[in-house]
């Protein structure tokens, strides 16, 4: 349950940085700012869901979360996303950058824990479909 919570809270932290910024003015740019919205409102509904639902779905989501979002802003620091060219300074990037790593890492250990892949007396294909036996 620690790494549910560690991940929820780096889930959460992203999303308040994404939130702050929304108001900071990121709200006038187009498409970007729709996006941060949209991250703050799904950050809180994951980090909830992590914590109030002992599942699989949310430990993805979570990685999912800090993937896409980290991925997002290195396109955005690299190349430029949407028009958007941003660079890896300020409190408020590295907080969101720290938070997203931690919220992948914590969520890709609990998701390991909870669910182990080959453990005795699960089947090792735990989140593939079955096959039918031929002989």
């Amino acid at each position: 349950m620690r790494m549910r919570i560690l991940a929820a809270a780096g889930v959460l932290v992203s999303a308040a940085v994404h939130l702050l910024l929304w108001f900071d003015g990121f709200r006038d740019i187009d498409v970007i700012g729709p996006a941060f919205m949209l991250n703050a409102v799904a950050g809180v509904a994951i980090a909830v869901l992590l914590v109030l639902w002992r599942h699989w779905v949310p430990l993805l989501l979570a990685i999912g979360f800090g993937a896409s979002t980290l991925g997002a802003f290195v396109i955005s620091a690299t190349v430029g996303l949407f028009g958007v060219h941003e660079v890896w300074t300020g409190t408020a990037v590295l907080t969101a950058a720290v938070s997203e790593v931690v919220a992948i890492v914590a969520g890709a250990v609990a998701l390991l824990r909870e669910y182990p892949v080959g453990s005795p007396g699960q089947p090792q294909h735990r989140f593939a479909l079955r096959r039918p036996h031929l002989h």
